[in-house]
């Protein structure tokens, strides 16, 4: 038999071990972060030089080492300090953080993470649901696992991916009944002169989440052109302070055409916060937010919801979540004869036809009335896309 060659510095060795099998060492980054050497074998040379191969080729990119048998808990601790938090957005990481603190770690954390088998979760997911959880939890926890799971896999901490073998929980769909045109414009009437009826109008008519709205700056609106630039909204951090952070997703990133009575009530908005800030003197924080307390610092979402609720038993309408708000959106703007031009762009309809079946069945229906009562809140503006 011809004699092996030496690997290179930094490439391992291999040597014939006493009870006949073979042995690989190299020096590898392991899951602390330290530098150990690390041991795998083989029946034969090539089987120990394959196994060498692979651990090599975890460290060259970035893959850390196992230095012990994980627990589930262990590993998922881990997880979530290494590979969630730097890759999640901050509020998605505090979910995972909950999930697997209260839920996770104590029902699979002693298990060894090796060991973890489809079983375990369907056992674990079925006593979770005898425990009165939803069904929208049990989804967020096998998906949370799931995710965490195929980490360990890219990492060679498990062979399979014990929770992707059990077929996830499926939450029946809320059934939910939007606004009616005539509801979201007797909301708007009762709001008109509250400092937050231009934000009432921008979730409504914009289809604005309640953190953009939230997170809107004044540099973000051009009015004479008539135009946002939305980019940003406001969340929490881990210090669970408010924090303004870019959106979600490039989708969720675009200039939007503003309608003209958003226009009119964001000048609006505007004089009110000027005569704020002249009221509060040297009290006042310069956030450069559109919607503000009286003393200029960002709204707490709980009193944008609060304030909200107050105005749903105003007008006397159904309370829904501020959230629920986006499915008015395309019936609302239609009733005001915006253009379905400007309504396609605002709502990123791909095709002209959709915004068109919307159009047409709304204005047959509502446009009458929504037009009476906008000429009530708005002093009689020329409808949208006329002379």
């Amino acid at each position: 038999m011809p004699k092996r060659k030496r690997n290179p510095n930094g490439a391992g060795s291999i040597y014939l071990r006493k009870d006949g099998r073979y042995e690989a060492a190299a020096y590898v980054t392991t899951t602390t972060g330290e530098r150990k050497r690390v041991r795998v074998y083989g029946k034969t040379w090539d089987e120990a030089h394959e196994e060498l191969v692979k651990l090599l080729g975890n460290e060259r990119q970035g893959i850390p080492v196992p230095d012990k048998s994980w627990k589930v808990g262990e590993y998922l601790d881990y997880w979530l300090e290494h590979v969630a938090r730097p890759g999640v957005r901050r509020t998605t990481y505090a979910k995972y953080e909950s999930f697997v603190r209260l839920d996770l770690k104590p029902g699979l954390g002693k298990k060894r993470l090796d060991k973890l088998t489809p079983a375990d979760v369907t056992t674990f997911l079925a006593q979770r649901r005898r425990a009165g959880d939803s069904e929208h939890q049990l989804q967020a926890m096998h998906s949370i696992l799931r995710n965490a799971l195929q980490h360990a896999v890219r990492m060679d901490l498990v062979h399979r991916n014990a929770a992707e073998l059990v077929k996830a929980p499926r939450p029946g769909r809320r059934k939910f009944r939007p606004w009616t045109v005539k509801e979201a414009l007797a909301f708007l009437a009762s709001a008109r002169d509250h400092s937050l009826f231009a934000a009432f109008l921008m979730i409504l008519m914009l289809g604005l989440r309640k953190g953009e709205v939230l997170g809107l700056a004044w540099e973000d609106l051009d009015l004479d052109a008539g135009i946002l630039d939305l980019g940003w909204q406001l969340q929490r951090d881990e210090n669970r302070q408010l924090v303004r952070v870019a959106v979600k997703t490039d989708d969720s990133e675009q200039v939007m055409p503003l309608p003209q009575v958003v226009v009119w009530a964001l000048g609006r908005r505007k004089a009110m916060q000027a005569a704020d800030r002249l009221a509060a003197g040297e009290r006042w924080h310069d956030t450069g937010l559109v919607f503000t307390t009286r003393y200029g610092t960002a709204i707490q979402p709980r009193n944008f919801n609060r304030t909200f609720d107050t105005f749903c038993a105003k007008a006397n309408v159904r309370r829904i979540r501020v959230h629920d708000t986006r499915h008015t959106c395309a019936s609302l703007l239609a009733a005001m004869k915006v253009h379905p031009r400007t309504i396609m762009k605002i709502l990123r309809h791909s095709q002209i036809a959709v915004t068109m079946n919307v159009y047409t069945h709304v204005y047959d229906e509502d446009v009458k009335e929504a037009m009476r009562v906008m000429d009530e809140l708005f002093g009689r503006l020329p409808a949208e896309g006329t002379a």
